[in-house]
């Protein structure tokens, strides 16, 4: 396995979310977007966890031949420790495990063993509080702005209060943590998101379900730097 490495932390980064792409031309979705894209995001469901159902190491696996990019993985999935060692096989870089399934310290060492970047994600509803122990153990802190299990929800911006929360301890703590937003991100949200501290944007129907994903991608990028000014 050939890690790709995820660049300077705490850098601005666009991760289209390939849940909302074409599955039928996933591989042309994924060039269509590369010149705007920092990292691609993965989402995975498993039925149970959230009530959807998504993709897994196989599809990760068959994307990974034609991106460089680095392959961000969010696990909705209450057992995930069950797939981490094969998502690391087929080419993930990164995987985010979310809090709400405990085990969190066992997870995180099984993702630091396969060499993998490790996220830890967090609902919503969940407080700040539960994800604070880990921030010197992760290198990625998910906060959901939508509850997970389908794409194209609308943005729940109460959230921001909890990433300007979680912005002020990491940058307090001098930690190389990235603050990732996932859900209902778009042109008027993104610059929302990164004025809160949000250094990682992933973006679905904003960009996959345009006519040009490309020109989408740019769009949403400059907005997302207005609220960095």
């Amino acid at each position: 396995m050939v890690t790709i490495d995820a660049g300077v932390t705490g850098q601005l980064r666009l991760a289209p979310s390939i849940l909302a792409a074409d599955f039928g031309a996933l591989a042309d979705a994924v060039r269509d977007v590369d010149t705007e894209t920092d990292w691609l995001h993965v989402d995975v469901m498993d039925g149970h966890f959230v009530p959807n159902v998504s993709i897994g190491p196989p599809v990760v696996q068959s994307i990974r031949r034609y991106s460089n990019k680095f392959f961000d993985c969010h696990l909705m999935m209450s057992q995930p420790e069950r797939y981490l060692e094969a998502f690391a096989k087929a080419g993930a870089d990164g995987c985010t495990v979310h809090v709400e399934v405990g085990g969190t310290e066992s997870l995180i060492a099984q993702m630091r063993s396969l060499g993998l970047r490790v996220g830890l994600a967090a609902n919503p509803d969940t407080p700040f509080a539960r994800v604070e122990p880990f921030l010197g153990q992760i290198d990625l802190l998910l906060l959901m702005t939508v509850f997970p299990g389908f794409g194209g929800q609308m943005f729940i911006s109460e959230v921001m209060d909890k990433v300007r929360l979680a912005r002020g301890v990491i940058d307090e703590r001098r930690l190389g943590v990235d603050l990732e937003v996932d859900g209902g991100i778009d042109e008027v949200t993104a610059p929302i998101a990164t004025a809160a501290g949000a250094n990682v944007l992933v973006a679905g129907s904003a960009i996959f379900s345009r006519p040009a994903p490309l020109d989408a991608a740019r769009r949403l990028r400059e907005c997302a730097e207005r609220g960095r000014r």
